[in-house]
């Protein structure tokens, strides 16, 4: 990274890239929790997968390890590392 600049356009997308996926995993957590969840008590029990409901084992188990996983993706091939001090540019003198 050699312009501050450059180092800016780099930071936003990180920081776009890191939104992106908060949201996303936002989304299915609560489309998992409340999408699956049973409507009322009067229903039959819920199907149980390793002894929990569906919804339970998308929203709570499976979904942090799955964006567990693709966080530390993004990290490896989106985030760049660059120093943080700033770099005086060369005059002519």
């Amino acid at each position: 990274m050699k312009t501050l600049s450059s180092r800016y356009r780099q930071a936003h997308k990180e920081a776009k890239w890191a939104i992106a996926l908060a949201l996303a995993y936002f989304a299915w957590w609560y489309g998992f929790a409340y999408g699956l969840a049973p409507e009322g008590i009067e229903q039959t029990p819920p199907t149980l997968y390793f002894g929990l409901p569906l919804w339970f084992l998308l929203s709570c188990v499976i979904g942090p390890l799955l964006f567990t996983l693709l966080c530390a993706l993004m990290v490896k091939f989106i985030y760049k590392d660059m120093p943080l001090d700033i770099e005086e540019e060369a005059s002519d003198e």
